[in-house]
């Protein structure tokens, strides 16, 4: 088969504006240990991907985005010459739902979540509510014009439409936080940030491992400098329920994706619902000895893809971001 692996940023979707130095290095990693991983696979008999022409190649094979090119058509070209879709992209301004929508018209086989599922990711606060009905731990979300008095102190206020660190400051008690439009504010949960990586099928969720972040604090400002995937055990497995209570929680999530956390002494609480694959993929297949993408039902042309063998304790892999 042939499978179209389209990563928004390093296929040319910012071709005619300045490449985002935070976005390009996540985004080549996750491209390149995608396509690695589906190289690996006897069904896949070519991966065909496009790339923004100011960067590298991710193959001789590639298609280039030039200059003044429209990456939707190009991309569209190579979905129709695909059997399965990988899009790849920050659901932030619907980018990850215009994907979902527009490269599965071909009749390819996508590997995303249902659009449904990833616009309820995309807010903040829908996902906050969301949370709250099924029940599951989760950081108090409010319009930041709308924060009430005994909100506890320090304070986040990060966009309701964003994506990880995106544009996300921390406020000590006694100053004011801005109340612009689309912000929302949560207070600050003390604890260890973390992110779950999990395999979601229609046999059900599966924690493939348990991630380190490492957030730095510069002037107020946070930013993600880099994790270490399988950096936490889970003993007792209360992540790995967690993984499954929230897939639950959001109908329509698949393939693998990202549960952003914080483990604090009272348990963890979940942060925000990546519904697609997340920079911890980088290092999945050195983490765990398996190939992830072996998993992944729409790589299976015909039959039921193979049930995850028992996972030992995953082995360290650091991924430096900045």
């Amino acid at each position: 088969m042939r499978v179209f692996v389209c990563e928004f940023v390093t296929a040319g979707g910012l071709r005619d504006a300045p490449l985002p130095e935070t976005l390009v290095p996540e985004g080549m990693r996750m491209r390149d240990a995608i396509c690695a991983d589906l190289a690996l696979l006897p069904g896949v008999r070519e991966v065909l991907t496009a790339h923004d022409d100011r960067l590298p190649a991710p193959s001789d094979a590639a298609i280039p985005v030039p200059e003044g090119a429209d990456p939707w058509a190009i991309w569209s070209t190579l979905a129709a010459q695909a059997d399965v879709v990988w899009p790849v992209a920050p659901e932030t301004g619907g980018l990850l739902a215009a994907m979902i929508r527009r490269l599965g018209r071909g009749g390819a086989r996508l590997i995303a979540s249902d659009v449904e599922a990833v616009e309820t990711c995309s807010s903040k606060s829908a996902t906050a509510r969301r949370l709250a009905v099924a029940g599951l731990p989760h950081i108090p979300t409010f319009a930041a014009a709308a924060a009430p008095d005994d909100l506890p102190w320090p304070r986040l206020t990060k966009p309701d439409d964003g994506a990880g660190c995106e544009n996300t400051r921390l406020w000590p008690a006694g100053s004011r936080p801005p109340a612009a439009p689309g912000l929302i504010v949560q207070p600050y949960v003390a604890g260890i940030p973390a992110s779950l990586s999990v395999l979601v099928r229609p046999d059900g969720a599966r924690l493939l491992a348990a991630n380190r972040q490492h957030v730095a604090v510069a002037d107020g400002a946070l930013s993600l400098t880099g994790l270490t995937v399988g950096g936490l055990p889970d003993p007792d497995g209360a992540l790995a329920r967690l993984a499954q209570d929230v897939a639950a929680a959001f109908p329509g999530l698949a393939g693998i994706i990202g549960i952003d956390i914080v483990l604090t002494p009272a348990g963890p609480v979940v942060v925000e619902v990546n519904p697609r694959v997340t920079t911890a993929y980088a290092g999945l297949h050195a983490a765990l000895g398996v190939n992830p993408a072996a998993f992944l039902p729409e790589l299976i042309r015909a039959g039921t893809p193979p049930a995850l063998p028992h996972l030992p304790p995953a082995t360290q892999v650091e991924i430096a971001l900045r």
